[in-house]
């Protein structure tokens, strides 16, 4: 999480793109991570009927048919420019642009800026040049197995915005139960629904307190969501009700 807040906008730019379905892929995880603005500089043509759009998902409503054409030169003079690629072209005995700050590293990097900010993806089999990374504010790398450091145009652009999602998407506008735990007085209510329950199916009562406290220490163990815990009290309250309404033969 960022210290600092960011104060501009960050655009994508693709650089000499061979594979229209990269230029959609790109586009689709911009879509994914809050961004919208594509730059294209010599893309390859993008037929509203071929693998772009195919590839683009929702993004083939407005971040594709919305991206501009322009020149390296233009990102260089008019933003702060991050040179996004999976390897630098280089080791320590060449010092162009090493090292390069990595994808994890940049949300933290650019915290702070109060400047557009253009994240230039390079070409599928040469990626950036050295010559245009030596033109570049910083260089964010991927790192990878030295085996096989190469990625995918598309793959590589959408590691790097899923890591600048603290930048780029508002969280208070997509509120995310998956790994938020239920607050102790969510809890303590569903402990009480159990308890209600245990009374309703006549449960033995000398064993009332052992089975309560089983089932404290099995959610103590857990992390129950806001939701698992509604669903919960739910079941139980429906099995409350059955119970007391329920007759033997």
């Amino acid at each position: 999480m960022t210290s600092e807040s960011f104060g501009g906008q960050i655009a994508v730019a693709v650089v000499g793109a061979e594979t229209p379905g990269n230029v959609g892929t790109i586009a689709r995880a911009m879509k994914n991570f809050g961004l919208s603005e594509l730059l294209l500089i010599d893309p390859p043509s993008l037929d509203r009927n071929g693998e772009a759009y195919g590839f683009a998902g929702r993004a083939r409503e407005d971040v594709l048919p919305n991206a501009t054409e322009t020149t390296f030169e233009t990102l260089v003079e008019e933003y702060y420019t991050v040179g996004c690629t999976a390897i630098t072209n280089e080791d320590s005995r060449s010092h162009v642009r090493y090292p390069a700050v990595t994808a994890s590293e940049l949300s933290d990097h650019l915290s702070g800026l109060d400047c557009d900010v253009v994240l230039v993806f390079g070409r599928e089999r040469v990626g950036l040049t050295n010559e245009e990374l030596g033109q570049l504010d910083t260089i964010c790398s991927i790192p990878a197995s030295a085996a096989y450091p190469s990625l995918n145009l598309g793959q590589a652009a959408t590691i790097i915005l899923y890591e600048l999602q603290a930048l780029t998407v508002d969280a208070t506008q997509h509120p995310d139960e998956l790994h938020e735990r239920a607050s102790p007085a969510e809890i303590e209510r569903l402990y009480e629904q159990f308890e209600a329950y245990l009374v309703a199916i006549n449960h033995p009562e000398p064993k009332r307190a052992k089975a309560l406290r089983m089932f404290r220490r099995v959610l103590g163990r857990a992390h129950p969501t806001p939701r698992e815990v509604r669903t919960l009290q739910g079941l139980l309250r429906r099995g409350t009700e059955r119970s007391k309404s329920w007759e033997p033969d």
